[in-house]
């Protein structure tokens, strides 16, 4: 049984390294760092931040924001490090400027785009359904008037 805990205990050791290597963090610098691991993409797997991931290059990027809070730097200028080196695209939170506007208001022109082509469509199927009618109308009179509206 304790060959079994152990070996659980190791597994999940080595899954979790990476909060264990960073215990001389104090508990500010802790929280920081939890912060900024979870703020950023994993560029491997672009899914996930970095806190989630197993890819090497996550790992590094871990160790970089470490070792930045460890030197005393701000969680804004660890940001503008990463971005500097791997661009926009690491943050889950990109800045809002010309080269990432497309990403903050692309959902939006989307969703108006697809409201104004089911109001399209839904005009069109009631104004054909007004026309049906009015068609249905319009030969039932003309039917009557010829005399022919006893023969269906």
């Amino acid at each position: 049984m304790r060959t079994w805990l152990r070996a659980v205990l190791l597994a999940l050791c080595a899954v979790g390294g990476v909060h264990a290597q960073h215990e001389d963090l104090t508990p500010e610098q802790a929280q920081r760092y939890q912060k900024l691991v979870n703020e950023l993409r994993c560029l491997v797997c672009q899914n996930q931040s970095i806190a989630d991931s197993n890819a090497p290059l996550a790992a590094d990027l871990r160790d970089q924001v470490y070792v930045q809070i460890r030197a005393g730097r701000s969680d804004a200028e660890i940001s503008a490090y990463v971005t500097e080196r791997y661009g926009d695209f690491v943050l889950y939170r990109p800045p809002f400027k010309p080269a990432t506007w497309l990403l903050w208001i692309g959902p939006f022109a989307l969703l108006l785009l697809a409201l104004g082509i089911a109001l399209t469509f839904a005009r069109r199927r009631t104004r054909g359904a007004k026309a049906v009618r009015a068609d249905a109308d319009q030969l039932r009179r003309l039917l009557e008037e010829d005399g022919q509206g006893d023969r269906r």
